[in-house]
């Protein structure tokens, strides 16, 4: 005849208790083995490796847990770090774009000016050709001959 496992004051045998408890110590520090590290009991049964009913039997570890998850949320250190790295990176893409949108509308004004500037020049050069015959360009009018 085998012995059953002495239930200790947590509801559960000793070992799965210390089971338990380093199952919820590796998904509090996110360093899950067995599980993909969300805060949630169905982790906590499965990286502990005891049954659901097992887990429901050992309620001042849930108390533990639910006390644990009430001050700090569901969320890991990991997935904090995650979701401020997250954040800091989408206001740095917002503020980017912004000045991405600036910096076109720069560049538009300056495409525009310079087009008009050009079609002034082409006009001018117009003009001075029906007065004066001959445009001589400004590179052609200095001296062709340096001093010797």
């Amino acid at each position: 005849m085998t012995q059953r496992p002495r239930v200790t004051e947590d509801g559960v045998s000793a070992e799965t208790a210390k089971a338990l408890r380093a199952a919820m110590l590796r998904l509090f520090c996110g360093k899950a083995q067995r599980t993909d590290g969300r805060l949630t009991k169905e982790n906590l049964w499965h990286e502990a490796q005891v049954s659901r009913a097992t887990m429901n039997r050992a309620q001042p570890i849930l108390a533990e847990w639910n006390a644990r998850i009430a001050k700090h949320g569901k969320t890991t250190a990991g997935e904090s770090r995650r979701d401020t790295e997250i954040t800091r990176l989408r206001k740095k893409l917002a503020d980017k774009t912004q000045q991405c949108t600036l910096l076109e509308a720069r560049l538009k004004a300056a495409a525009t000016a310079i087009v008009a500037l050009h079609h002034d020049n082409e006009a001018l050069r117009a003009e001075l050709t029906a007065h004066t015959g001959t445009v001589v360009p400004l590179i052609a009018a200095r001296n062709p001959h340096p001093s010797t």
